[in-house]
């Protein structure tokens, strides 16, 4: 028995989360890619049986009372808030993260030129996720707004009287690279404009603190380290402060403050409602609900201790198993600087990711040349980390 399996071992007895591993439908690989889509909760498929069943099937539209579900994107927004450090009241679940970077980027806009009507500029991260960057482009036509792409270490100097709003990925996809959203949101409020941050590499795998430093808005996906499921609704977060005065791009009837009055003027809704659209699709929704079960008794503090211990030897066994220079890790090092994902550079990451996955080692790869692995500290263990490094060896071997 090698050191590393043994030290695996030892890791593994002393892990409190490890009966978390329980409340998940897991088989004999080794997931690794929760940063795309985290795995089953026990909870969800009766859950959606029910909701199927019984709620739709035999209440039908009481259960928009009797089950429910007007309420729920509130309720689950609730349900989120302390995984990203918000107080109740200000986080509504619905619509893509797409939908809700658009939301939250044109409300922000509106909402710094509440106080200065000359700011026209969005700074957007260079390197973001594609689609807030298409997001971006399309809210500075609309807004009138030039648009200026910079790398999150170039936010501060780029930073202006004519800047409006800051759109910020947490966590850089491809990397795992943590950004240092409380020095960042400093500084943009330093310069008189709004952040929204981008949580969706983030949330439910460190500690975030929008309310403890100050976030203006922030969206995020729930089917990575929330375990929704594929396609789950987004989140939007408007700090409580702006609330009375988010004027969102996109009102619906469902945002109105009379739903059912059908006005034909718009009247918004106080608080978090106000990040409505239109009506929940409430399969994925209440699906969403059931997996977030899965934290009860559980910290995000805790989550992110082992997240960084199962990060910390996963870079230990693949430095004693993968012969030197095979591979180039691109995630910092500094505990400060990693998310929950480890990103390995090497020329044929394609066909290794293919061979891993062949191996029951499932990660993901992307283009041109970096393998990601996710650490989804609820359910991965340390035995399954010393397989993974263990098996891209002998991949990288063949």
């Amino acid at each position: 028995m090698s050191e590393q399996v043994t030290k695996a071992e030892k890791l593994d007895a002393s892990d409190v989360l490890a009966a978390k591993r329980a409340e998940f439908v897991l088989d004999d690989v080794v997931y690794l890619d929760g940063n795309s889509l985290g795995a089953l909760p026990v909870a969800v498929p009766g859950r959606v049986e029910d909701v199927v069943r019984r709620q739709w099937g035999e209440l039908r539209i009481r259960s928009w009372t009797e089950g429910g579900w007007w309420t729920a994107p509130e309720r689950i927004g609730d349900r989120i808030a302390p995984l990203v450090g918000a107080a109740p009241g200000q986080i509504v679940v619905g619509d893509s993260t797409s939908v809700n970077v658009f939301k939250a980027l044109v409300g922000a806009v509106r909402l710094a030129r509440l106080a200065d009507a000359g700011r026209d500029e969005i700074v957007v991260d260079a390197t973001t996720f594609p689609t807030d960057g298409y997001i971006a482009e399309s809210a500075a036509r609309m807004t009138g707004c030039t648009l200026r792409p910079v790398t999150p270490a170039e936010v501060p100097g780029a930073l202006g009287d004519r800047t409006a709003a800051v759109l910020l990925n947490h966590v850089d996809y491809r990397t795992g690279r943590l950004h240092d959203l409380p020095s960042l949101t400093a500084a943009v409020h330093a310069a008189g404009a709004l952040v929204v941050w981008d949580l969706c590499h983030s949330a439910g795998a460190l500690p975030v603190g929008l309310d403890e430093h100050g976030v203006d808005l922030a969206v995020g996906c729930t089917y990575k380290y929330l375990n929704g499921g594929p396609g789950s609704p987004a989140y939007l977060y408007v700090r409580a402060e702006w609330q009375d005065r988010f004027d969102s791009p996109l009102p619906g009837w469902n945002s109105h403050a009379e739903p059912f009055g059908m006005r034909p003027d718009y009247a918004p809704a106080a608080g978090a409602v106000r990040g409505r659209v239109g009506t929940p699709d409430i399969l994925s929704m209440l699906a969403l609900e059931a997996a977030l079960e899965v934290w009860d008794g559980v910290t995000v503090e805790e989550v992110r201790a082992k997240s960084l211990a199962l990060t910390d030897f996963f870079l230990e066994c693949v430095e004693e198993y993968v012969p030197a220079g095979r591979v180039e890790c691109v995630t910092p090092r500094a505990h400060g600087e990693r998310g929950s994902q480890v990103a390995l550079r090497c020329p044929d990451a394609g066909v290794v990711m293919e061979r891993l996955i062949g191996r029951g080692v499932v990660g993901d790869f992307r283009r041109p040349d970096v393998l990601r692995f996710g650490f989804t500290p609820l359910y991965v263990g340390f035995g399954d980390v010393e397989r993974a490094a263990r098996v891209l060896a002998e991949v990288l071997a063949e």
